[in-house]
């Protein structure tokens, strides 16, 4: 009876987590893109950047404040017959915030808020491009981990075979030692992908955020197509969605306008002044203008240096346009060139050296070959294999590169 309700128990817990299993969600890449640009706290602090940059643009487009001045005192008179009593004196002034230097101060605040976008566009492209590369990094992972497991189970198999022909004699022993080295060296392989592999999980999870759990499950293959458009396409979308260029662009407009207002602020600055004066015998009211005269402070530094500021945003704007469509241009050659690196490894030299494998494997079992011959074609499959997954990894790694140059909205299916 204790053994019946133990196997129930039993039998629900495995059901329970077998639910569980299947009930783990499965993320696919713009899943996970979408999950790192809603709950990362990089991101988000990065697009805090945009509220502060919209606080500057407000900040330059509030006029000045009046100014109130109030003084109170007593009155004694010297003389014989004079009044004695409370005085007083009233000032207000209101300083002028003139259109020619409020638009250029505005033009600046906008210009950085049109920058500061920018920035965070571009850091939210860097992002995701560190994502992608780090999610293709664990499937090329999760791919060499099944492949050396399989090499292990193969090699195991083939060593228990070995052991029987040493056994029976028709194998000098020599061959099963050499079974076992190689054995241990694909067991060391396997090893060493598994602890790549789970440090590939920690880095993506790094890059997500704390919003993906810890066992997560990937829905995707390093072998799913990763297509692009043609280099003149991308060349178009650079010109017109570049963070980059954005942000060098914003640069030069803010220090244009701030170049404006620095010449600008030369101008006289004028205030209007009202007063009202009160003793025991008299009350003069007062209406007039306040007028700073740049005598000393003609302002050559301030000018100086934001036409300096200028011209150098204006050299990192041409940098940027010159070296951007390089970028790209590399970055499309690397695609090509592991494109074909691609195609040839699995059209042909993964190919034959698989039926190598197998004409090995074959004669040695009618003992036309020596197991080094087997030896020698499992390694040359499997450093084809690899070389494969290496050029998968190199093409989705293109990939990313143009995407990030590309930086459209992540998150969605493209």
């Amino acid at each position: 009876m204790l053994m019946m309700q133990c196997t129930k128990v039993l039998t629900f817990a495995l059901g329970c987590a077998a639910t569980l299993a299947v009930a783990q969600p499965e993320y696919d890449l713009a899943k996970l893109e979408a999950l790192a640009l809603s709950t990362s706290r990089t991101v988000m602090a990065a697009r805090e950047q945009i509220t502060v940059a919209r606080s500057a643009v407000d900040s330059a487009a509030a006029f000045p404040n009046p100014e109130l001045e109030y003084l109170g005192g007593t009155v004694r008179s010297r003389g014989v017959g004079g009044n004695t009593g409370d005085a007083r004196s009233i000032t207000l002034t209101q300083p002028l915030d003139m259109p020619w230097r409020r638009t250029a101060r505005i033009g600046v605040a906008e210009a950085g808020l049109d920058s500061t976008a920018a920035v965070v566009k571009a850091f939210e492209a860097d992002a995701l491009a560190r994502l992608r590369l780090r999610y293709f990094e664990v499937l090329r992972r999760d791919v060499e981990l099944s492949n050396t497991r399989e090499d292990m189970a193969a090699m195991e198999s083939v060593r228990s075979r070995i052991a029987l022909r040493v056994d029976t004699g028709e194998a000098p022993r020599f061959e099963l030692i050499k079974a076992d080295a190689e054995l241990l060296n694909v067991q060391k392989i396997a090893q060493a992908a598994g602890f790549r592999r789970e440090q590939a999980r920690l880095q993506l999870r790094q890059s997500v955020g704390e919003g993906l759990s810890a066992d997560f499950v990937l829905r995707g293959n390093l072998r799913d197509p990763l297509d692009v458009p043609p280099l003149g396409a991308l060349r178009k979308q650079l010109a017109e969605s570049s963070p980059d260029l954005a942000r060098a662009r914003a640069e030069m407009v803010r220090a244009q306008h701030q170049l404006d207002l620095e010449r600008r602020q030369r101008w006289p600055n004028v205030a209007l002044k009202a007063g009202l004066d009160e003793d025991p015998e008299t009350r003069v009211s007062k209406f007039g203008v306040v007028v700073s005269i740049p005598l000393w402070d003609r302002r050559h530094g301030p000018v100086g240096e934001a036409s300096a500021q200028l011209s150098r945003a204006r050299h990192e704007l041409a940098a940027q346009e010159f070296s951007l469509p390089q970028q790209l241009e590399i970055a499309f050659q690397q695609y090509e060139i592991a494109q074909a690196q691609v195609g040839a490894l699995e059209s042909g030299i993964l190919r034959q050296a698989e039926a190598a494998v197998t004409v090995a494997e074959a004669a040695y079992r009618f003992g036309e070959r020596g197991f080094l011959e087997v030896l020698d074609a499992q390694r040359v499959f499997r450093a084809a294999r690899a070389e494969l997954i290496t050029a998968r990894y190199e093409l989705a790694s293109a990939w990313v590169e143009i995407e990030r140059l590309r930086a459209l909205p992540g998150g969605k299916e493209q």
